[in-house]
């Protein structure tokens, strides 16, 4: 990881003096754009003073409580115009007596809209498209991980611990999951924001809070654009729609980091636009109810304990994936998606791949190919009931058709960059001799010719299902795929 000098100035992008509108949900500025533009160097350099910040900031909070006293039907885009004329008014005779830039005017309007309306002083980085993660360590230290792999220490984001435990907690109300908090008797935190990234924060159990950020660089990407990102090749993106479109029930598993859930997502452009299906996740990240394209979603996310617990030891008001499931299969759906399996939740999504119809899709984390079955064996063991290893192979080799993997090879430490993409595709054909789901190698690397991304290997037993919806098998005959040249690597492939 190549490391950033120090950095106090986030980009910025102007606050306009006049209308508002809403983008995609969220109140923003008329005519800001989606990311950020850069501003000149002199304006790049020009430091927040957020104790100024954020007395405007309060001195606009009490004007705004007392309009919505006065006037408590105001619609949001009123409510945010009346307050932008405030936030204008107070940094004008603060620019007045300070003799302020046109360029530290507009800083200034800025972090006191972030800290009203938005996220505070993370706002800047969750617009940055760059950014891949947010590393909170306490409220004084904060790092950037970019998407090249270069990291960069940013300034603060609070001035102690108590008004960053209080900033999560504003994003958990904002973000919509009001039951959710972050405090000594709650230590933990998950949640999606509402731009999509995920968090995740630690207090009280170490030294400092501790925060992650993960955000969806590639969001609404289908299988098109992973070709394009070098992803996948044309003749993976034309398999992996025909399972979709044959409605082949397909388990994605890799790395942390390494695209499963963008994978997931360009699949599930795949489904016909009026097919009726649920998404089940902790943390939204699929955002399928609000794309535009899906129209018949039932979106259900688990819901976190308040703290408290039951008679029978359980958290109050806790509402597990394992919970969720069962009263899905009950909503008339087409096909299930669960975001991640992590737990219990993995018998009900294997006995809803067994009993139900087809084209199911979910995720799971694995280091390596060969372990995945040993990863749902886990799994299984976690469940309540102890359930056997036997089991959960006899279960997954009935209900699981194909295993997609996606890894990533990184070469940011010796100056390169990282790579995504999918290595294999396996095909699961029943129960092998050791009692162990069998398979069919259907993708795997062309390590002999120095490629580390999937080149096609086989038909699958199911090729038959593929043609009926489209697929030319002849596409599986190329040993190199449809790779111009193998994945260029500073550390090449050992034939």
């Amino acid at each position: 990881m190549r490391a950033r000098p120090l950095h106090h100035d986030p980009t910025v992008a102007p606050l306009p003096r006049t209308r508002v509108h809403q983008t995609n949900g969220t109140p923003a500025p008329s005519g800001a754009a989606s990311s950020p533009r850069v501003l000149g160097a002199a304006a790049a350099q020009v430091c927040v003073d957020y104790r100024v910040a954020r007395d405007i900031a309060s001195q606009v909070a009490k004007q705004r409580e007392e309009l919505l006293k006065a006037t408590p039907g105001m619609d949001r885009a009123s409510e945010e115009q009346r307050c932008l004329d405030w936030i204008n008014e107070a940094v004008a005779l603060w620019s007045d007596a300070r003799a302020m830039t046109p360029q530290e005017d507009e800083v200034l309007r800025r972090a006191v809209y972030d800290l009203l309306f938005r996220a505070g002083r993370l706002q800047p980085y969750l617009d940055d498209e760059r950014v891949e993660d947010i590393i909170i360590q306490g409220p004084h230290e904060v790092w950037l991980d970019y998407g090249d792999g270069e990291r960069r220490r940013v300034g603060p984001i609070a001035e102690s611990e108590e008004e960053l435990l209080e900033l999560l907690r504003e994003l958990a109300r904002g973000s919509g999951h009001s039951e959710r908090t972050i405090s000594t008797a709650n230590p933990t935190l998950a949640l999606s924001l509402q731009d999509g990234s995920r968090l995740q924060a630690i207090t009280g159990l170490g030294p400092m809070t501790y925060a992650v950020i993960r955000r969806h660089r590639v969001s609404h990407a289908d299988l098109d654009d992973l070709v394009r990102l070098d992803t996948i090749d044309p003749i993976l993106r034309e398999f992996l729609g025909a399972c979709v479109r044959a409605e082949k029930n397909v388990m994605i598993a890799g790395k942390q980091k390494a695209g499963k859930t963008t994978l997931l997502r360009a699949m599930l452009k795949e489904f016909d636009p009026e097919c009726r299906f649920a998404t089940i996740q902790t943390e939204d990240e699929l955002f399928c109810h609000t794309g535009g394209y899906h129209r018949q979603v039932v979106s259900l996310v688990g819901r976190e304990s308040n703290g408290e617990k039951d008679a029978t030891g359980r958290g109050a008001g806790e509402v597990t994936l394992l919970d969720l499931m069962h009263p899905a299969l009950r909503m008339s759906l087409e096909r299930i998606v669960v975001g991640e399996v992590r737990g219990p939740e993995v018998v009900a999504m294997m006995q809803a791949l067994t009993n139900g119809s087809g084209g199911n899709l979910c995720t799971i984390h694995a280091r390596r190919p060969d372990i995945i079955f040993d990863r749902i064996a886990e799994l299984y063991a976690l469940a309540q009931g102890n359930l056997s290893e036997q089991l959960a192979y006899r279960q997954t080799a009935n209900g699981l058709d194909f295993i997609v993997y996606v890894d990533m090879t990184d070469e940011t430490q010796i100056g390169g960059r990282r790579h995504r993409y999918v290595s294999h595709v396996l095909e699961l054909t029943g129960i092998g001799e050791s009692g162990r789901p069998a398979t069919n190698e259907i993708f795997s690397p062309g390590t002999e010719f120095g490629e580390l991304r999937a080149v096609p290997r086989m038909d699958p037993a199911c090729v038959d299902d593929l043609h009926r919806v489209g697929f030319d098998s002849a596409l599986l005959q190329q040993p190199y795929g449809a790779w111009q040249a193998p994945l260029p690597l500073k550390v090449g492939v050992r034939r």
